[in-house]
């Protein structure tokens, strides 16, 4: 292998894996790695693009600003482009985008501005409409603008759509194409690509429940409204500028929780860790596949990584709390508990533990109290106003035992209680310890309840 002088060299000749355990009916199924990349997405391709084209019309230099509108992989396509080349970029990122992004393109020297999530196109704090007012009042940007730019699907005709007719002539050609659709790029540059190289491809679009587009192409309506869902990169409540649905043919919407299940049983069967949007374009060509009555060969992507989405749809915990994951019902209080005790999902601390090592627990589970455990005794809680009043003042106490700074008094509520009785506690500010009998089996908090609502809604 040869020796890269950048790491720009690396985007793109992503590498193809046929599936092995995945029921595909009748046909056969290939994931093309686009999470390969150096950025980990498909978007280095159109990040790399959409600067160098910029840079050979001379539109910008290295020093320039540039802006751009981003549900996170472009910006970390642009944020790698622009670091290696020397520009300074602004990027307007959706609330709902994983931590894991945001961490990614802050380290990588890009100016995150979060905003909205929770509106459309056309409101003064949708991420597309922000990064273009930005782009406008920052003086001597350059607006990337990937929804309305011409060489956001050039990388794809020239580049993506070429590799794969290559790489799949081996098995005999690709017989049909599953994608999402964010901003369109990769749709319509390949829709060019095989209009023109390989017209018997067919291409499908897996769409987010919520989105307008399964709509669109299932039924010729373009709706007015579209709902959130929480799949990052695709699904749209517009059609983009640059968009060409002209080849596309079939459409399926998957929702949410489909979405991460099927991303997760990629993982386990496959050894493929894709992100949310790949959860989604996986399900939708498996019901593709197993609706086959002829054998196919039907290419994927995976978009990017699931490294970005540890925190959240590979984290049992966040799935349970968002309803994706189920128990077993118990018809108690034990249906509200988030980790349980009896399964050692219980963060602890002992009463002979320094309050260090309380506090670190705390930070490193993302949680503000700890049961303290004796055995298999609770004897006591320690929360962050418990060590926050300890220690404040002479900080050398942190090193005193955990036994010197919890509360022995303990709000108890038995498993059989109804959820009215968590209310008092809350109420008092303490979090409710959840017990059957002498036995501890949990905690409760607000939070824990609020979710647990919440899915009750669902």
């Amino acid at each position: 292998m040869p020796i890269h002088s950048s790491v720009l060299e690396l985007i793109g000749r992503t590498p193809i894996v046929k599936a092995r355990q995945l029921d595909a009916g009748p046909c056969e199924l290939y994931f093309k790695l686009e999470s390969q990349n150096p950025g980990g997405s498909i978007k280095d391709r159109i990040g790399l693009k959409m600067i160098e084209a910029a840079e050979a019309r001379g539109d910008i230099k290295p020093g320039d600003t540039l802006v751009e509108g981003t549900a996170g992989n472009t910006g970390i396509g642009l944020a790698l482009v622009a670091q290696q080349k020397g520009y300074k970029l602004i990027l307007v990122v959706p609330d709902k985008m994983s931590r894991e992004k945001i961490f990614n393109l802050k380290a990588m020297g890009a100016h995150v501005v979060l905003t909205r999530s929770d509106v459309a196109k056309g409101h003064p704090d949708y991420y597309q409409d922000m990064a273009e007012r930005l782009a406008r009042e920052t003086p001597g940007a350059y607006f990337i603008n990937q929804f309305g730019n011409a060489d956001n699907p050039a990388a794809h005709e020239h580049g993506t759509g070429p590799e794969i007719l290559e790489q799949m002539a081996e098995v005999g050609g690709v017989d049909a194409v599953v994608f999402g659709c964010g901003s369109s790029g990769t749709m319509t540059g390949l829709s060019r690509c095989f209009a023109e190289r390989s017209p018997h491809t067919e291409l499908v679009l897996a769409d987010p429940v919520g989105s307008i587009l399964e709509e669109y192409i299932n039924r010729g309506t373009l709706s007015d409204k579209s709902a959130s869902w929480m799949v990052e990169g695709i699904g749209e409540d517009f059609l983009p500028p640059i968009s060409d649905f002209t080849r596309v043919k079939k459409a399926y919407a998957v929702s949410d929780k489909e979405s991460f299940l099927t991303a997760r049983e990629l993982l386990e069967k496959e050894g493929i860790l894709g992100g949310s949007s790949t959860g989604t374009i996986l399900a939708a060509a498996l019901r593709y596949c197993r609706e086959q009555t002829t054998p196919k060969k039907v290419l994927v992507f995976v978009c990017d990584t699931g490294n970005k989405y540890l925190s959240k749809m590979y984290n049992d915990y966040w799935m349970l709390d968002n309803g994706f994951l189920e128990r077993q019902p118990s018809g108690d209080l034990r249906d509200l508990i988030l980790r349980p005790y009896s399964k050692r999902d219980t963060v602890v601390v002992g009463p002979n533990d320094l309050l260090m090592t309380a506090y670190q627990r705390m930070k490193l589970y993302d949680v503000s109290q700890l049961p303290v455990m004796e055995g298999d005794q609770l004897i006591g809680i320690v929360d962050e106003s418990d060590v926050l009043l300890h220690v404040y003042g002479d900080e050398a106490r942190f090193r005193d035992p955990v036994s010197t700074a919890m509360v022995s008094k303990l709000d108890k509520v038995d498993v059989a209680s109804p959820v009215e009785a968590l209310l008092p506690v809350f109420d008092r500010g303490h979090v409710a310890i959840v017990t059957e009998g002498d036995r501890f089996l949990g905690l409760i908090t607000r939070i824990d309840l609020l979710n647990y609502l919440r899915r009750r809604v669902q």
